[in-house]
């Protein structure tokens, strides 16, 4: 039984090597049940290499990562998402021919007692499952503003609703924890408004805790409770957005200057 205090997520030491590059440089931190918590840094700082390695897309040579108490570090990729975790990428990955329901219900299938494959093929007893999942995407669909989609192959809508539609996706499999690669990145300054909203109200609503990279710093300061920085792999910093936002490494790693010339 987890510790009720304990931490949703806790990366302790994570380090990542690519040859002779080191991607990720002993990171630790925690993200508390409830809290939006934002991952920042520079291009190249190791923000995704860490997604991927909590989504068990990249294997790490040292450290490890609990969810709920729990090491993640021998699971199989396919088990993450039934264990609590759901994310979207930085890069669209949807069926585009598929009709927007169906993009959404595969992530609720991560959930399924009946298993993709047994829906796929139609088998026996998944009748009842499958019309509870479409339902839930319906659900889903409505709190997404995304009904009058429903029908329609997800590659031919805008690129703000192709966002929307993922996230959906990750939404259909129930996650504890979501994670949120650059979900700003291509958005306009009204669509920037409105997933700040979205993203405060998924936390409040549905009580998911978040986990956000993004670049965009006026949405990470805005929505988060708590940031990580990270630069060349190593963690900088690890505080409230107004303590990140004085940090002197920060600062520095971010005008690429002594943090004593940026004050000038």
């Amino acid at each position: 039984m987890t510790n009720p205090a304990s931490p949703l997520l806790s990366v302790r030491g994570v380090t990542v090597r690519f040859g002779g590059i080191v991607a990720l440089d002993g990171v630790s931190f925690d993200v508390q049940a409830g809290a939006i918590c934002g991952l920042i840094g520079p291009n190249g700082a190791g923000k995704t290499t860490l997604f991927n390695c909590l989504s068990r897309l990249y294997n790490y040579q040292s450290g490890d990562i609990l969810f709920e108490g729990q090491s993640i570090t021998a699971l199989p990729t396919h088990q993450i998402a039934a264990l609590g975790m759901g994310r979207t990428f930085q890069n669209l990955a949807m069926f585009a021919r598929l009709p927007v329901r169906d993009n959404i219900m595969v992530g609720a299938h991560a959930r399924s007692s009946a298993g993709f494959l047994a829906s796929a093929l139609r088998w026996r007893g998944v009748a009842e499952e499958e019309q509870r999942l479409r339902a839930k995407a319906d659900e889903i669909m409505a709190y997404l503003d995304l009904t009058k989609f429903a029908d329609r192959p997800a590659g031919a809508l805008p690129f703000g609703t192709q966002k929307r539609i993922e996230l959906g996706r990750a939404l259909a499999c129930e996650p504890k924890l979501l994670l949120l690669d650059e979900p700003a990145a291509g958005l306009n300054h009204e669509e920037l408004g409105d997933l700040g909203r979205l993203i405060t109200d998924i936390r409040q609503r549905l009580k998911i805790t978040v986990l956000l990279v993004e670049h965009h710093m006026s949405l990470v300061m805005g929505v988060s409770d708590h940031i990580v920085a990270l630069n060349f792999g190593r963690k900088i910093a690890d505080g409230t957005p107004a303590e990140i936002q004085q940090h002197p490494d920060v600062i520095a790693a971010y005008l690429g200057a002594p943090a004593e010339a940026s004050h000038g």
